[in-house]
């Protein structure tokens, strides 16, 4: 097989992989935010009860919690799909981390906007919404990116429950082609590659939405 044969193949694999990272950026930006709005609009009960989930979903391995969610479930009667699995493992230990990153940024929003903002009598989930989150996500940028790129080198563990992204394609070429550097090189050059329109996409992001002020000289 030629190399750009296996080239082509790889690429195959590269969009599963983006499809793997996408879905789970986007499960965990929903678990983040989710947490975080209702950390803000309810007692702290509820705020005990999320600081235990981000506890334990950042305290157990990815590839654990793919096989509990994959091999576990349909013990009980539930068979998600290999791509809902990751959504489920990955995705939701993304969304842990992220509250975290949250959190932190939210605690840097000036606390006399929310008071003005109530003064004038808007809502708590007004202010939310209009006050805290679109600072807090301006100021989250540089966090939401490190664990984006997190979450891209998580997802070769989607070959283990027969996502073909191109950790899995690469194993199979190199079994028949023996071909085992030059494969496995152009992973890594397809993985970085990612990686770096991940940061510029990024970057363009935090130089959209930069809160003035905040920005580096």
């Amino acid at each position: 097989m030629r190399f750009s044969g296996i080239l082509a193949l790889l690429l195959e694999g590269a969009g599963y992989t983006l499809l793997v990272t996408v879905s789970c950026v986007i499960t965990g930006l929903v678990t983040g935010l989710g947490i975080v709005a209702l950390r803000r609009l309810f007692g702290k009960g509820v705020a005990r009860l999320l600081a235990l989930y981000t506890y334990v979903f950042r305290g157990i391995p990815v590839l654990v919690l793919l096989f509990i969610v994959f091999f576990g479930l349909p013990g009980l009667g539930i068979r998600p799909s290999p791509l809902v699995s990751m959504m489920l493992s990955l995705g939701l230990v993304c969304g842990a981390y992220l509250a975290e990153v949250f959190r932190g940024a939210l605690d840097a929003v000036d606390p006399h906007e929310i008071i003005a903002a109530e003064v004038m009598g808007l809502s708590r989930l007004q202010v939310i919404l209009s006050i805290e989150f679109p600072q807090m996500l301006r100021l989250a940028v540089p966090g939401m990116l490190n664990e984006f790129t997190t979450v891209l080198k998580y997802s070769p563990f989607g070959y283990t429950v027969g996502i073909p992204e191109i950790t899995k394609q690469a194993m199979a070429l190199a079994s028949t082609t023996l071909r085992g550097i030059e494969i496995y090189t152009a992973v890594g050059v397809l993985y970085f590659g990612i990686y770096q329109l991940l940061c510029l996409l990024m970057r363009m992001i935090e130089r959209k939405f930069r809160v003035p002020g905040f920005a580096t000289q």
